[in-house]
Order: structure tokens, then C-alpha cells, then sequence
């Protein structure tokens, strides 16, 4: 009996693996397709060093809606990317407002993609943003105290924390450095919390999605698992990776050979498939010829609308926010579980 539970828990952590699997997909091209990691740091160097965006707003996204709106589709705050590499001569900071980052941008664009349009870093070591500073600094007539006062002339928020480090590092070149970089270190620890709290929206968005899409009732799933011996065994054999778990489907099957074979013919598509059977488009994959797509909107939308399958459905989209690593974690603690048996 402790077997039968066991596999059910195996059918069901696959499942919701493969599905939370599919909602990171998503969620890796969403954010590749419109750079939002690059987006996301350049608004927050945008703010700590030029100030407000021209509407009078913080670049950085303030709340969920603008995760989806504001950020990706209006002002991009990234600097127009550059093929060439940073000057030979350090130019001094322009006493003008809003000039700051693209002048950072020059002392750090050898690390930029070499892509067309606006930058793609969405990275920059602390080391690296504590020698452009040093390097900016070395422009200047009066050194570091030369930057601050054009910092505070043209009113970036930067100058409060470089004053302060000056001041702490009692205007040592070597210990400012140093502080300039533990400081923006822990700005991009907490900028990559931040980015974290705002991408589990996305994902929740992304889950829910991906539920209704498939219509994927948990409760079914796992009550189909518990009756049916003959997929339940296929499913616990396949995710496990066990072939002998086949074997109670041999006596279904007209011919002997592949078991892997035989639980598709028996079960008419590979066993794990059988999660996205009620999808709102279908995709049959034959052994032999094209695979075929068809349309299962008929279907899809009865069970949308049938109120006994959003329980299980509500099970499906809470196991998608835990996320593909934690279901991969269980799925990993299981099989190591029944290997040792």
C-alpha cells in the first residue's frame, strides 16, 4: 500500500515539475525577450545617479503594475549601446543634469553584448563600478573632492553617498575605493531582492496562465493515478526511471517488446503526456509521421467552466508558485528514496 502512495506522489511532484518547468520557460524568454534585467539595473543607476525619470517618477518600478507596463513597454532607461570601447581620456562630469550615467556607461561598456540599439549589461561587478568612479574622479581638477562638487552642482542623488563614504574613509583614496565598492555591493544585493519579490509576480501571472491553458485539475490527476494501476505504474516507471515498474503493464499489451512501447500503445500517448491531454490545443505525436496539432477549445472550455474542477485546479496553480526547483528538489529526494530500497 505504501508503494501506491509513493508512486502517487511520484505522478504527481513529475507533473507539476514538467508544468512549473513550462512557467520558468516562459517566465526566462518574457524577461530575455524584453531585457528586463538590464532594464531593471539601469533604472535603478538611473535613479542613484541622475534622479527622477522626466515624468517626475522613479525609473525603478514602484508597484506590480509597473512590473508588466512601465518597465517593460514605456521609457527605457538603458543607454544607447556602443560597439567601441571606453575612451583613452576621461572626460569630467558635464555640469548639466542627467549626464551622469551615460558617462558611466562609457567606463564600463568592454563588458557590453555586442548588440545593436540600447546596452544589454545587466551586470556590473562592484570592482568594476568602484574603479569607474576612481576613474571619474581622476578627471576632475580637485580629484574625489572635484566629483562630489559637481555631483552636488547638478543634483545626483549619488553625491549623499559618495559624501559619506568620503567622509567615513577620512578621504583615503584606498578606503574610499574600497567603501565605494562594499556599498554598491550591498545596493545590488538588495536591488536583486527587490527584482526576486517583483519576478514572483510575474510567475504567479505566468502559473495561472499555464493552469487554465492546460486545465490541469490536480485532484483528477491524482484520483486517476490512485484507480488506474496499469498508468500509475507507467507514470512511476517513466518519471523514475525504472523499467521494472513496467511490468504490471506487460499483460495488457497485444505484443511483447518495448515496454516503453507497449505503454504507449496501451495508453494511446506516453503516460506523463496524458497532464496535457485537456489543453486548449492538443498535440499528438504519432511513432511514425508529423506530429499533429488540433483544437480542443470544445473540451477545454467545459471543464473551465465546470466549478467541480477548480479545486483541483486551485491545487495545480498553489504547486506552480512553489516553483520548478523546489519540485525538482522532492522529485529528486523521492527517487533517491525508493533507489534505496
Amino acid at each position: 500500500m505504501l508503494s501506491v502512495y509513493v508512486d502517487l506522489a511520484l505522478g504527481l511532484v513529475t507533473s507539476f515539475l514538467l508544468l512549473s518547468l513550462l512557467v520558468s520557460g516562459l517566465n526566462e524568454g518574457f524577461v530575455r525577450l524584453l531585457s528586463i534585467r538590464s532594464k531593471f539595473l539601469w533604472a535603478y543607476l538611473r535613479d542613484t545617479m541622475d534622479g527622477a525619470a522626466p515624468s517626475g517618477h522613479s525609473w525603478l518600478p514602484s508597484r506590480v503594475s509597473d512590473v508588466f507596463a512601465k518597465l517593460p513597454f514605456s521609457e527605457d532607461p538603458r543607454p544607447a549601446h556602443n560597439e567601441q570601447p571606453s575612451p583613452s581620456e576621461v572626460a569630467p562630469v558635464p555640469e548639466r543634469e542627467g549626464a551622469l550615467t551615460g558617462l558611466f556607461y562609457q567606463r564600463v561598456r568592454e563588458i557590453d553584448y555586442a548588440k545593436r540599439g540600447r546596452t544589454t549589461i545587466s551586470d556590473i561587478p562592484p570592482e568594476r563600478f568602484s574603479v569607474a568612479m576612481m576613474e571619474m574622479a581622476s578627471a576632475e581638477k580637485d580629484g574625489v573632492e572635484g566629483l562630489l562638487a559637481k555631483l552636488q552642482a547638478v543634483g545626483s542623488p549619488l553625491h549623499g553617498h559618495l559624501q559619506g563614504l568620503w567622509e567615513g574613509s577620512q578621504r583615503d583614496l584606498n578606503r574610499f575605493r574600497q567603501g565605494v565598492e562594499s556599498w554598491f555591493d550591498a545596493e545590488m544585493q538588495r536591488l536583486s531582492m527587490l527584482y526576486r519579490r517583483y519576478v514572483k509576480w510575474v510567475v504567479a501571472v505566468l502559473g495561472f496562465v499555464v493552469m487554465l491553458l492546460f486545465s490541469m485539475d490536480g485532484l483528477e490527476y491524482a484520483k486517476t493515478l490512485l484507480r488506474d494501476n496499469a498508468y500509475r505504474s507507467a507514470v512511476s516507471a517513466i518519471a523514475g526511471g525504472d523499467t521494472e515498474r513496467l511490468e504490471p503493464l506487460r499483460e495488457e499489451c497485444a505484443t511483447p517488446g518495448n515496454p516503453y512501447r507497449c505503454v504507449t500503445e496501451t495508453l494511446s500517448s506516453p503516460a506523463l503526456v496524458k497532464i496535457f491531454d485537456h489543453a486548449i490545443v492538443s498535440v499528438v505525436i504519432p511513432e511514425e509521421g508529423d506530429p499533429s496539432l488540433s483544437w480542443n477549445g470544445g473540451v477545454w472550455w467545459e471543464r473551465l467552466t465546470t466549478l467541480s474542477h477548480w479545486p483541483g485546479f486551485l491545487v495545480t496553480y498553489l504547486a506552480l508558485l512553489f516553483g520548478a526547483p523546489f519540485w525538482w528538489d522532492v522529485l529528486r529526494r523521492i527517487t533517491g528514496l525508493r533507489s534505496t530500497k
